[in-house]
């Protein structure tokens, strides 16, 4: 099977282009530099296109960091993940925790209604009791939470 090589766009189209990724949602500048750099834009030129993105509004880290704080909040991942997957997308310290602070949420209620909606029952040895440590690990929660809850649930 052959692959076609697309041929690189031009900075009105990698502008319209970019325009149409963030319609769909939210993207960090690096994203979006990225995506620009996989359909053919020199890096230069993409790193162009969103700083001009971003003076015009239509980029902001800070809406990105919201936005994702909100969804992944909504699918049950904790602090650590949520803050990892920021780093990753390029976002400022400052920003990542002005967006967590902005969310205001309550980390033991949430991991609570995670492991509600997961185990439903109290770890009845050790075993099942790491099984339920390392899920909550996985999904982002810090040790001193996971322990928390672990201990509450127990003593219930």
């Amino acid at each position: 099977m052959q692959r076609r090589t697309k041929t690189p766009l031009e900075a009105p189209q990698a502008r319209d282009a970019a325009l149409r990724l963030l319609g769909r949602r939210e993207h960090s500048a690096r994203e979006l530099q990225s995506k620009l750099r996989a359909r053919g834009v020199e890096a230069e030129s993409a790193g162009e296109i969103v700083d001009g993105l971003k003076e015009s509004g239509w980029q902001s880290d800070e809406r990105y960091a919201e936005m994702l704080v909100q969804s992944r909040v909504g699918q049950g991942h904790g602090p650590l993940r949520i803050e990892a997957e920021m780093r990753v997308a390029g976002i400022s310290a400052e920003a990542i925790r002005a967006a967590m602070d902005a969310a205001g949420t309550d980390w033991d209620e949430l991991i609570q209604r995670v492991w509600k909606r997961h185990f439903r029952t109290p770890a009845r040895d050790a075993q099942e009791r790491q099984k339920q440590y390392r899920y909550l690990m996985g999904r982002g929660f810090d040790s001193a939470t996971i322990s928390r809850l672990l201990k509450h649930e127990e003593d219930e």
